[in-house]
């Protein structure tokens, strides 16, 4: 009994689940249930990769594995948006390579041994990318340096270069099944002698033709039915080619929150109160911390580089007359108010083609003095000493000696801006956050006058007031607009406000018009019903939106009602062909005379040379057309042809068959379609199995 009561305290909670799920199902259909439960558990999925349902939690865990790999082969961390989805994307191609791709080459017997990824990335036939990322100063691949990484992995307590190694040999073992998986496609689909006769004959043959066209015109044909029946047979038959994702149609009124007259002036006074103080200030930075939307940079313009923050501040600061301590007006551009004041003038190098030795070990310092005093006495060269002083290790544990490249403002190691202000060939020493630098200055470009800018800037805002007016618009639309589609359309005519039509919204739109992060709107979009109108929605703090959902397009088949107009378009187009081909053949019977049939059907002779069936060659004209003269005799008047704008009659007048396409044309033209097929091989996968991308509905 007492175990009995220790299960009821402890598992009561689990077994009351259990009991309510048993009569659940006595009550529910079992399909019923299964499908709500699959629902539940597959809200929060990001997506399915071969019937692998992935999970939100665990995308985000190999989202954080690729940021830290990128961290460690760029050296630097993920700061945009742009870089955080091409994260994602390597996370989500790292999820397809395992639960898809490899699985399905397996599948077709590919095999990837232990040996081979052994002799792939420490052996003696590295990959490339392990050639690509273990390379010495001169950028030379140094079989050493993977042997020197692979051993310090133990000694490394954060297990980044465990990760980084995984990553690695992962990548180089995925790689050789594509590798040997886009070898079965390149081997195995050969052209033959007949096959590659007859290519060079198609792309080497061309022809002259002379032809009489008669147009469809743009009136509609009353005579011409397209039945019901058709639409539906038509569907039926191309239903393979009408696949759509899926998307929303919707609508939106948005109210944009800008300052308020009152508020630009507001803004005005406060930075001409600021004038004075900023125009005599001894501490520039402490002051734009204070009292400006720009801190104090200490980056040095050329002319014409401050045109991105406002013309006429570029205009004042690299004006002739203009000294150091010089202080311009209020300037305003838009709702941004500046002032500039020059802080220094100068001539000087934008870019330094940098070297350096970084040194580690015990009295670092000394020895970077050592080696100092050597250089400046020409004892040795730079270039010599990290070879020379590594094989002392009393004196250096490790130097290495890099090339780092040229150097500019914006493209700068951290630390090492002062190798700007360098002279050529005048090696010093540099502490940065990497270690102890022997640093060398090989070449500059040409001085050119640039300027050090302070920066007054204080932009506009709107108010409390001003943010409340816009609040009140936005919450007295969304009031006369709530609870169907026509209340809505309602508000925008009573309001007279510009409603936004947006058709065919897909689950990754985030941006309407030039409004971006606007996720929540696309979320909303997607969970609401038909007709729906929704709350005010506030995104970037500064648009209120509201938003009714006028249609959905379900993942999938396009229904017939969606594409009816489109295939009755099609089919009319079809039977307005026959029967003008069949009108124009009888007007012509017995017409042996090209000018003839023109003259009889009201149109003149057109003609055009080098028309070629190649799959190389881009044409102007009709395809059907093309075809027809492709296979038609010399010298014979042939057609009527119905073809896509019109019926031709038409006579080759010439062939001729070069030589300007060779064997060699044919075989690069190959590989060509090799390589395509290549890159077809994933969509394939993923169409033929159970995939679903989800991760728009996440980021």
């Amino acid at each position: 009994m007492a175990v009995l009561q220790k299960i009821r305290v402890k598992f009561g909670l689990a077994i009351s689940i259990i009991i309510a799920l048993a009569l659940l199902s006595f009550i529910i259909d079992p399909g019923t249930l299964q499908s709500a439960m699959q629902t539940m558990s597959s809200k929060y999925d990001v997506g399915k990769i071969n019937g692998k349902n992935i999970s939100y939690t665990d995308f985000l865990e190999d989202v954080e594995k690729y940021t830290t790999i990128n961290e460690m082969l760029t050296g630097a961390s993920v700061q945009n948006e742009e870089t955080q989805a091409g994260i994602r994307d390597a996370a989500w191609q790292g999820l397809i390579d395992k639960y898809l791709f490899v699985k399905s080459a397996k599948d077709a017997g590919i095999v990837v041994g232990e040996d081979e990824i052994v002799d792939l990335t420490t052996g003696a036939n590295p990959s490339a990318m392990v050639t690509q990322l273990f390379t010495d100063e001169t950028g030379v691949f140094d079989p050493q340096n993977v042997v020197n990484f692979v051993r310090s992995i133990p000694d490394d307590a954060t297990g980044r270069y465990q990760t980084l190694w995984d990553y690695i040999q992962n990548s180089v073992y995925t790689q050789q099944f594509y590798n040997k998986y886009a070898a079965l496609f390149t081997y195995s689909d050969v052209m033959n002698k007949t096959m590659l006769r007859r290519a060079v004959e198609e792309n080497n043959t061309t022809a002259d033709v002379d032809f009489v066209m008669v147009p469809y015109g743009f009136d509609t044909d009353s005579t011409i039915v397209v039945t019901e029946q058709e639409i539906k047979d038509y569907y039926e038959a191309h239903k393979e080619f009408y696949t759509q994702p899926a998307s929303r149609d919707m609508e939106y009124v948005v109210y944009e929150v800008v300052p308020s007259e009152s508020d630009i002036a507001a803004t005005l006074d406060e930075v001409n109160g600021l004038y004075e103080e900023f125009s005599t200030t001894d501490n520039m930075r402490s002051f734009l911390t204070k009292n400006s939307d720009r801190p104090l940079s200490t980056y040095w313009n050329k002319s014409g580089e401050l045109y991105t923050i406002s013309t006429e501040v570029n205009d004042f600061v690299f004006a002739p007359e203009t000294k150091v301590g010089d202080v311009s007006p209020v300037i305003r551009d838009g709702n941004t108010f500046y002032v500039a004041k020059v802080m220094d003038i100068a001539d000087r190098s934008d870019s330094v083609f940098v070297k350096h030795i970084l040194l580690s070990g015990e009295n670092v310092q000394a020895t970077a003095d050592s080696l100092l005093d050597v250089v400046k006495k020409g004892a040795t060269p730079f270039s010599t000493l990290a070879a020379l002083y590594s094989a002392d290790q009393s004196s250096v544990v490790d130097g290495e000696l890099g090339t780092i490249g040229w150097m500019t403002q914006n493209y700068m190691i951290q630390g090492m801006e002062s190798v700007l202000d360098a002279k050529v060939n005048e090696p010093f020493i540099l502490n940065t956050i990497y270690g102890t630098h022997l640093v060398l200055v090989t070449d500059k470009t040409r001085p050119v006058q640039m300027r050090q800018v302070a920066l007054l800037e204080k932009e506009a805002v709107a108010s409390k007031e001003t943010f409340n007016d816009y609040y009140a618009k936005a919450n007295k639309f969304a009031t006369l607009a709530a609870g169907s589609y026509d209340n809505y359309r309602a508000a925008v005519d009573s309001m007279g406000i510009y409603s936004h039509p947006v058709d065919n919204v897909l689950e990754s739109t985030s941006a309407y018009g030039a409004i971006d992060n606007a996720k929540e709107i696309t979320r909303w979009v997607f969970d609401a019903k038909k007709n729906a109108v929704s709350p005010i929605m506030t995104i970037n703090n500064n648009y209120f939106f509201v938003a009714t959902l006028k249609d959905i397009h379900k993942e999938g088949t396009t229904p017939i009602r969606d594409l009816a107009s489109d295939i009755k378009t099609a089919i009319y187009l079809d039977k307005l062909g026959e029967k003008v081909a069949a009108e124009t053949a009888e007007k012509i019977k017995g017409m042996t005379d090209l000018q003839e049939i023109a003259d009889k059907l009201n149109a003149g002779v057109s003609t055009t040379s080098g028309v070629s069936f190649s799959s190389l060659t881009a044409q102007s004209l009709d395809p059907k057309f093309v075809g027809a003269i492709a296979s038609a005799p010399e010298n014979t008047i042939c057609g009527p042809v119905a073809g896509s704008i019109g019926t031709y009659v038409f006579q080759v007048t010439n062939r001729e068959n070069g030589a300007f396409y060779t064997e060699e044309d044919a075989k690069n033209y190959k590989n060509q379609m090799n390589q395509y097929y290549t890159q077809m091989i994933i969509p394939v996968m993923e169409q033929a199995t159970n995939y679903k991308d989800n991760r728009a509905r996440f980021f």
